[in-house]
């Protein structure tokens, strides 16, 4: 089975083309639920991140505070690399059970971190999804009703887009309207098909 990585920085769009995918009945694999999964309540890794980084860390409810825990890592590199080093095996262990289950002619990997983690290792082939930086800023800042300084931060964290298109195999230019986008996705499609029967 064929698994194509597919992946673009955020407000590029990557989730309404995964959706497409999806739509054409194609095994879809989101590693952002994956990373919200693995730090459930009764999961090891959430007593884990409380014991490390305090009781503080959860809400009232004994859930995760993502927030909280994103400015603590944004702001400590040594704890990002600690909460990376926790969780990115069991992410990475989920992923690949549920790619094993996949009965469509191939699967998506659906992540924003496909390049900045080991996961393009799970693929055969990668897909980027790609709008220039304005257009990430302007989305980002009406999708997650974040400041424009918010979303400029977050893009500057990510691998910068030239390194990822020199890295992608195939590159969906996502800066038109949805009836292109639905078009370019049925023509890679197609072209996924073909790999996947080789």
């Amino acid at each position: 089975m064929q698994v194509i990585g597919l992946t673009g920085g955020i407000g590029s769009g990557k989730s309404t083309v995964s959706k497409a995918f999806a739509a054409l009945g194609i095994h879809v694999v989101d590693a952002d639920q994956k990373a919200r999964d693995v730090v459930q309540q009764g999961k090891p890794a959430l007593s884990q991140i409380a014991d490390h980084f305090g009781q503080s860390i959860l809400q009232g409810d004994g859930n995760l505070n993502r927030a909280k825990l994103r400015t603590i890592i944004f702001n400590a590199p040594k704890e990002k690399d600690w909460l990376e080093h926790l969780l990115h095996p069991l992410i990475r262990k989920d992923i690949e059970q549920d790619l094993l289950s996949a009965s469509s002619p191939y699967a998506i990997l659906e992540s924003p971190l496909l390049f900045e983690t080991d996961q393009h290792e799970m693929t055969d082939k990668t897909l980027l999804v790609d709008v220039p930086v304005d257009v990430q800023v302007a989305r980002g800042c009406i999708r997650d009703n974040n400041s424009e300084e918010q979303i400029r931060k977050i893009i500057a964290s990510q691998m910068p887009r030239e390194e990822k298109q020199l890295k992608a195999d195939f590159i969906l230019d996502n800066n038109e309207d949805i009836s292109t986008l639905s078009d370019k996705v049925d023509k890679l499609h197609q072209q996924f098909l073909k790999l996947s029967a080789c």
